[in-house]
């Protein structure tokens, strides 16, 4: 973890400025960013004196990714940081299911949650009792949860995904018989790269959505190319198969940044939260974003407010608590997760 640099009005200003997501709830003046800096570096500095270290999702709003973030990116990131860290307690600025995923992995540590609406519509979609029932229906099945579910559905399955790695895990997987869950879409989509990647697996999946990336259309797409010949589409395998069908790259948030970075490509449509428009737009000014994003109100239900608070004076419901079995359970999952993304796909492909 490093030291909290101190963070001036013109400093975050430079950062912001850029900034068009999310029409006025994301634009920055310099006169913003003034009234901003004081709940920053009060921040900062309780967080040194507390030991405590702040990981952030690129969901979540500008000013929290650039004034007050030791570690930034998608979730599975952001899980490897909360394995690596020293510190001892870990402030997550995402929605629950994130926090317990980092309870899981560091039990001796203090894991709080500052989101004012920490639920998700994916991970609330199942309970560990449908995962228990689904088992039943589905002998002999491997069960993979995507990250976005609840410590307990965790525990009652084999292998976990993030976005960035759910096709690698899943075609490493022995097992040719898979059911996926929550997401339908995701499972759509996985079952269809499966076919492109002439990988045999008989894929089920749960009819779970994220009310964010179940927006986005195909008709969306093609307007987008009509008006802007050249733009390249990119999304995140929680859109639905038409979406992710018609995109130019398709991958989890910090995959699309790469992308975007290294594609000479100057316009894009980026089909995910806006967080992550904001990222490109402060990172990469020289691109251009088209069309909408959407807001997602469980990660903007955390602000420098609710960080502070937090921080100062953590309620119970604040503070992440995982039950010691469940929490044993989930992490073996976890851990096949980081197993299979390492190793690498079990067989070859017919068209490798």
């Amino acid at each position: 973890m490093s030291a909290a640099v101190p963070v001036t009005a013109g400093e975050l200003y430079q950062k912001l400025k850029n900034v068009r997501a999310g029409a006025l709830v994301c634009q920055y003046s310099l006169k913003k960013c003034e009234e901003l800096v004081p709940l920053i570096q009060e921040i900062n500095a309780l967080k040194v004196a507390r030991n405590a270290v702040i990981l952030v999702h690129s969901y979540a709003s500008p000013e929290i990714i650039y004034g007050v973030a030791d570690f930034v990116g998608d979730s599975y990131k952001l899980s490897r940081d909360a394995m690596m860290t020293k510190a001892a307690t870990i402030v997550f600025v995402a929605v629950r299911f994130m926090g317990e995923t980092a309870k899981i992995v560091n039990p001796d540590k203090t894991v709080l949650m500052p989101a004012r609406e920490p639920g998700c519509t994916l991970a609330d979609s199942i309970t560990a009792a449908d995962v228990r029932r689904l088992r039943q229906e589905f002998p002999g099945y491997t069960f993979v949860c995507y990250v976005n579910t609840t410590a307990e559905v965790k525990a009652e399955c084999d292998v976990c995904v993030t976005s960035a790695n759910v096709y690698q895990v899943v075609e490493s997987i022995p097992s040719d018989k898979i059911y996926f869950l929550p997401d339908k879409y995701m499972g759509i989509n996985l079952k269809n790269e499966m076919a492109r990647r002439k990988v045999a697996k008989d894929i089920r999946y749960f009819s779970g959505v994220c009310y964010v990336h179940e927006e986005y259309t195909g008709e969306q797409i093609m307007k987008i190319r009509t008006q802007y010949p050249g733009v390249k589409i990119v999304s995140h395998p929680e859109c639905n198969a038409v979406v992710v069908g018609n995109s130019d790259f398709v991958g989890g948030t910090e995959q699309m940044l790469d992308y975007m970075r290294q594609t000479r490509a100057k316009q894009f449509l980026m089909l995910t939260e806006c967080g992550l428009s904001a990222r490109l737009q402060s990172e990469f000014p020289d691109k251009e974003l088209v069309g909408s994003c959407t807001l997602c109100k469980y990660m903007k239900s955390n602000t420098l407010e609710s960080i502070l608070s937090t921080l100062k004076a953590p309620k119970p419901s604040d503070i992440i608590q995982v039950d010691a079995q469940v929490r044993a359970r989930a992490l073996g999952c976890l851990e096949a997760m980081f197993r299979y993304a390492e190793q690498g796909p079990a067989r070859k492909t017919a068209c490798e």
